[in-house]
């Protein structure tokens, strides 16, 4: 099966509002996306899927500094993630090691 690759860059992120607009971004979430941890967590289970038909694999790349600047968001964060991956075989959610400043 072929993975089609998002990638999620947390470069720059200090806090869950930025957050939220790095996923609508590199998700392509309507301009109707609520922006909060619910909202996310639907918008992961209800894309659309990838071209080709294979699965869809998003890579969070520079997340780091985020989960040390927000460390109980980022358990949030991680939690919806994981969440989602659980209802949706298809999807993958890899955090990217290094690369981070």
């Amino acid at each position: 099966m072929t993975q089609f690759v998002v990638t999620l860059d947390l470069d720059g992120v200090t806090d869950k509002s930025a957050l939220m607009d790095r996923c609508a971004d590199a998700l392509g979430l309507p301009d109707w996306f609520g922006r909060n941890w619910d909202a996310l967590a639907d918008s992961l289970t209800d894309l659309p899927p990838p071209p080709g038909g294979g699965g869809l694999q998003i890579v969070v790349r520079n997340w780091r500094p985020y989960a040390e600047e927000r460390p109980q968001e980022w358990v949030i964060a991680q939690d919806v993630f994981a969440q989602a991956v659980d209802q949706v075989p298809a999807l993958s959610v890899l955090l990217a090691l290094g690369g981070s400043s």
